[in-house]
């Protein structure tokens, strides 16, 4: 798999993380938010080949007034194997001035119930 491949299935897991907390696709159109990626850093570990199971464990590192953390790993399931790990930095942003602004509170209080876990 190249790594075109491995990104895309980690942006996949970042929807699934965000509306997880309460940031859906919808939901940024209706509030004009959105999420902008300021870092990621990948590690890949092993390679994956076409055919072999992939699945994606996700957790919230850290969640503050306007910027959040958080951790892929993408697993081979059939051997339980860590195949790639990505680290992520997202910032809230307004849309219409294309600015940092701060999470919803009930998103805040998602995110720090996913981190206590």
């Amino acid at each position: 798999m190249n790594v075109m491949y491995y990104v895309g299935k980690f942006d996949e897991a970042t929807w699934n993380l965000l509306a997880a907390i309460g940031i859906t696709a919808s939901s940024m159109r209706e509030t004009q938010s959105g999420v902008a990626g300021v870092q990621q850093n990948i590690t890949y570990k092993r390679e994956l080949f076409p055919g072999d199971t992939v699945e994606i464990r996700s957790h919230m590192v850290s969640i503050g007034e306007r910027k959040m953390t958080f951790v892929h790993e993408m697993r081979d399931a059939q051997r339980d194997e860590v195949c790639a790990v990505c680290e992520l930095t997202a910032v809230h942003m307004d849309r219409a001035t294309r600015r940092s602004s701060p999470f919803p509170l009930k998103v805040r209080s998602r995110a720090e119930e996913l981190i206590a876990g």
